[in-house]
């Protein structure tokens, strides 16, 4: 087997480079049965949603498997490992935690600070509670306020283990995907649906964002946002204005909210 190397001067050899490793709650944990359900475990059950009928029920078992894989993360010798929470997990339906759910991620950050590799902490990773996508999900205005609630309980409950938190991840595909065009959960379509959520969501990060600097502000906080470039086919003044709007409606319909304040004028 070839060894690969970096070049001596590679600014990834520099000892400021984090390397990490990810993981999303749905994709991997498992243990369906001791957590609430969330949207993926109704989309999945849906005919003809996932090609292969796979889901999350027992994933690759992490719940129970989770000491295991620490240690082949350990083994990596990566610096950070970004791993997100179940909302359904660690929260009841009367808005408590659940300390079941809370203590199978407090072991996992406990046993993270044990081996000096830094947690990079998801609070939404997509698998809204089912309870909440009944009552409208991100389309209605509380999910926000329901959210908020949530990152403030678990933000304390977690302590000083957790070096950052993301508030969302990729919320262009909760709103666009799952609200706008409909395949990712919850299914739902219609490009009125895909900007209500998208506000909403966005409403719910900054509400979080307060909960985050309150409880733990030492910690960097922020957001994860995906973009696509956009680049016109030719230099023609149709094809210039229908990148600009695509790189409006995709990128900056989240960007410029978080960092302006304001939504890009194709409002």
């Amino acid at each position: 087997m070839k060894k690969l190397s970096l070049p001596a001067n590679s600014p990834l050899l520099s000892k400021d480079f984090t390397f990490g490793v990810a993981t999303a709650s749905f994709q991997i944990e498992g243990g369906a049965n001791d957590r609430l359900p969330c949207i993926w475990d109704t989309f999945c059950s849906t005919p003809g949603k996932i090609a292969d009928n796979s889901d999350g029920l027992v994933a690759c078992d992490h719940y129970t498997r989770w000491p295991q894989d620490i240690e082949l993360i350990d083994s990596l010798g990566v610096d950070a490992y970004r791993l997100s929470i179940s909302w359904p997990r660690v929260m009841k339906q009367d808005g408590t935690l659940n300390p079941i759910g809370v203590k199978f991620y407090t072991d996992i950050l406990d046993e993270l600070k044990r081996r000096n590799i830094k947690a990079f902490v998801t609070l939404y990773h997509w698998d809204l509670p089912q309870y909440l996508e009944d009552e409208g999900g991100w389309l209605n205005r509380n999910t926000a306020y329901e959210y908020a609630k949530y990152a403030d309980l678990i933000s304390q409950a977690f302590g000083e283990r957790v070096h950052s938190y993301a508030t969302l991840n990729e919320p262009f595909c909760s709103a666009y995907l799952g609200y706008e065009i409909g395949v990712h959960a919850p299914g739902i379509v219609g490009r009125e649906f895909g900007r209500k959520a998208a506000h909403h969501l966005l409403l719910g990060h900054g509400l979080a964002m307060q909960a985050l600097a309150k409880n733990s502000p030492d910690t960097l906080n922020g957001i994860v946002l995906n973009f696509t470039p956009c680049y016109p086919v030719t230099q023609s003044e149709a094809d210039l204005k229908a990148t600009a709007f695509a790189d409006d409606y995709i990128n900056q319909w989240y960007m410029r909210p978080v960092m302006e304040g304001k939504y890009p004028d194709i409002i």
